[in-house]
């Protein structure tokens, strides 16, 4: 299938970042758990509520958004569209407007469920290691420094985090830092592809019409 073709494909399922989230809970009905921390997740209609007992997620701040999940661009709005003119003169909200941007930020393959405070506190971080940090999620091993604006994920995401900054990069031309490439690139081969990511990936592409092929290929070697 040629590029244009996926391309319309999605524009014709896809119209924005509500109908992305929706189609979303469909796809992630018998996912593992929450994307960072692994609690399982209870779904009614439109709506996610995490079990925070089962991974032994303590709230950090933000109860609201703790009891709740969220859709978490794992390559965030800001790092594909804060250079654009809408967001220039409005933020996020102005860029709703923008054909590109809402096709690029209802992409299925970058969107995972997460806990909504884990969601907020991870804001437009980029991904990084912080040996000295310790969590402050209780045994999620989510590590944030809010002062350097980095997040260390869990074990758990890191493969999957990597295979989607290459997917996102390759597709919408995102710039990555020679520091995330080389982190990506590590996590990539040490967190290899999970069978939840690979069943995950055949699902978007039933609904997008396009492949990650940097998850896609791997499946077919296990």
């Amino acid at each position: 299938m040629s590029l244009n073709k996926q391309n319309n494909f999605k524009k014709n399922t896809i119209k924005n970042f509500y109908q992305a989230k929706l189609i979303s809970i469909k796809i992630h009905q018998n996912a593992p758990g929450s994307f960072y921390c692994g609690c399982k997740i209870i779904w009614k209609q439109k709506k996610g509520i995490p079990n925070l007992y089962s991974c032994g997620y303590k709230i950090r701040k933000n109860k609201n958004r703790a009891i709740r999940i969220e859709w978490e661009h794992v390559v965030p709005a800001w790092q594909f569209g804060h250079k654009k003119k809408c967001w220039k003169t409005g933020g996020r909200k102005k860029c709703t407007a923008n054909q590109r941007y809402k096709y690029i930020e209802s992409d299925l393959h970058n969107l995972q469920p997460a806990i909504g405070e884990i969601n907020g506190d991870r804001s437009n971080f980029i991904y990084g290691e912080l040996n000295n940090k310790t969590s402050l999620y209780g045994r999620c091993n989510m590590k944030i420094d809010f002062q350097k604006k980095i997040a260390e994920p869990p074990e758990r995401a890191r493969g999957a985090i990597a295979r989607t900054y290459f997917y996102m990069s390759k597709k919408y031309n995102i710039i990555l830092s020679q520091n995330e490439k080389k982190i990506f690139k590590i996590w990539n081969k040490n967190f290899p592809v999970t069978k939840w990511e690979c069943e995950r990936e055949k699902l978007i592409f039933k609904i997008q019409g396009n492949h990650n092929n940097y998850i896609y290929k791997q499946c077919y070697k296990q």
